[in-house]
């Protein structure tokens, strides 16, 4: 089986299946974060080469079944999973996190995308907590009159912002010390993806406790083919696949 992951649903899912002598579980990483958590089983780094990379790798390797559990905003490699899947006929499952639902008391703010948060933001807030990534931060490159606290789990090679400030810790967070953070730092609103889980929903937490509005980038769509939620799920499909 090729796990596609780099999300803690996908190290999750390789722990739970590592006993299972049926199955021999690869799992794929991109290779973006230098220190990866470990994962039980076998490893490979890199990507595929497009479409047809990941269908020879699949017909190469023998791959009987696929789990996509890539990031909810991973905007390709689920695309490319689903295309060479169909061309190698091998089975796929995606498993997907649930989004957070905007709950009472939360001010968001919606954006269909990077360029539109970053269009947004003048007229919100001087002082931002952006929580969108390292690989994101180009978007906002052009807001100079903007203040950004920016959280990373590495150190960064280079920030294209003027004023900002960077801190790296990897979650999860808790809503207490979100709120410490936020108002450590004059937070006045927070720029986020629609992530799900719960390991950084502790700044979601904290805006709605300080009453912070949030600019929430919503997901890119998903292709077509069966998903599931949970783990759980996951290993129920898995083992309807070996019958």
């Amino acid at each position: 089986m090729l796990l596609l992951g780099g999300t803690g649903e996908a190290a999750a899912l390789a722990a739970r299946l590592a006993g299972d002598a049926r199955i021999d579980v690869i799992s794929s990483l991109a290779g973006r974060t230098r220190t990866p958590a470990d994962i039980p089983g076998r490893v490979r780094t890199g990507g595929f080469g497009g479409t047809n990379g990941l269908a020879k790798y699949l017909a190469a390797e023998k791959i009987d079944l696929l789990i996509d559990a890539t990031h909810p905003y991973a905007a390709t490699m689920p695309h490319a999973a689903a295309e060479a899947c169909a061309q190698a006929g091998v089975p796929r499952l995606r498993l997907l996190r649930p989004s957070w639902p905007q709950q009472q008391g939360d001010s968001w703010i919606a954006a269909t995308g990077l360029a539109t948060a970053a269009a947004q933001l003048p007229d919100v807030a001087k002082r931002v907590f952006l929580t969108t990534g390292q690989r994101d931060l180009d978007a906002f490159a052009s807001l100079t009159d903007i203040w950004f606290l920016i959280r990373l789990i590495e150190p960064p090679d280079s920030i294209p912002l003027e004023h900002y400030q960077v801190i790296l810790d990897r979650g999860p967070f808790h809503a207490e010390s979100e709120i410490a953070l936020l108002r450590e730092h004059r937070i006045e609103a927070v720029v986020s993806k629609n992530s799900g889980g719960i390991a950084t929903y502790g700044k979601i937490a904290a805006a709605r406790g300080l009453g912070l509005p949030v600019i929430m980038i919503e997901r890119p769509p998903q292709p077509e083919g069966q998903a599931v939620e949970t783990i759980d799920a996951c290993v129920s499909w898995l083992h309807a696949q070996l019958g």
